[in-house]
C-alpha cells in the first residue's frame, strides 16, 4: 500500500492524524505563503501549493496537506512575524468574534480534493498585562492569528462555533471524509 504523507511539519496536525488511527509519514516542503485574496481561497490554494511541492518530493504516495489562517475585522492573520505582530494581533481578536479558515487538500493518483473548514471564534476582553503575559510565553509565534486554542491561548476563547479540530489547524471531521472518498484506512482498519 502506498504511504500516506503529511504535508506539514506541524505537530499539532502530527498530533491529531495520529488520534484519527491514521499511518503516514511526513514531508514538509518549504513554499512561499504570501498570498492574497479571500481566506477560503487563500488556505486552499496554499494547501494545494503544499500538497503539489510535497508530491514532487515524494512521488507515487498519497498527500495530504493543509493550511490554516485566522481572519478578523477584514485582515488575514497567519503566522506573526515578531512579538510586536503577535501583539497587536491579539488586540484585534480581544473581545471580538473571528474566522479561523483551514484548507485540506488530498491528492491520490488521478484525484485531486481541496476542501476548506470555517470556524467562527470569540475571545475574551485581553488586558495590555494579559497579553504581555501570553507573547512572554513565547506560544503565539508559529500560529496563525498569534494563538493555539489548545494550548494556553484556549483560555482566551469564551464560544466558538464549528469544528474545534479546525482552529488547532486539522478539521479532522473533514480529512475523515476525504480520506475515506479514496478508500485509505482510518482508525487503523481498511
Amino acid at each position: 500500500m502506498r504511504q500516506l504523507i503529511l504535508a506539514s511539519s506541524s505537530p499539532r496536525r502530527q498530533e491529531l492524524l495520529l488520534s484519527m488511527g491514521v499511518a503516514f509519514q511526513v514531508a514538509a516542503p518549504d513554499v512561499d505563503e504570501g498570498m492574497d485574496g479571500l481566506p477560503e481561497d487563500v488556505v486552499k490554494a496554499l494547501a494545494s501549493k503544499k500538497a503539489q511541492a510535497a508530491a514532487q518530493l515524494r512521488p507515487g504516495n498519497i498527500i495530504l496537506s493543509a493550511d490554516t489562517l485566522v481572519f478578523a475585522a477584514g485582515e488575514s492573520l497567519g503566522k506573526p512575524r515578531d512579538r510586536a505582530d503577535a501583539k497587536r494581533m491579539l488586540r484585534l481578536l480581544s473581545g471580538t468574534w473571528h474566522e479561523v479558515y483551514t484548507g485540506v487538500c488530498l491528492l491520490a493518483d488521478d484525484v485531486s480534493l481541496i476542501e476548506s473548514a470555517k470556524t467562527d471564534v470569540r475571545f475574551s476582553a485581553l488586558s495590555p498585562d494579559e497579553i504581555d503575559w501570553y507573547c512572554d510565553s513565547g506560544e503565539p509565534m508559529g500560529k496563525a492569528g498569534a494563538y493555539a486554542i489548545q494550548g494556553l491561548g484556549g483560555m482566551f476563547v469564551e464560544e466558538i462555533r464549528g469544528n474545534y479540530h479546525n482552529v488547532v489547524g486539522l478539521p479532522t471531521s473533514l480529512v475523515r471524509t476525504m480520506l475515506r472518498s479514496i478508500a485509505y484506512p482510518i482508525m487503523g482498519r481498511e
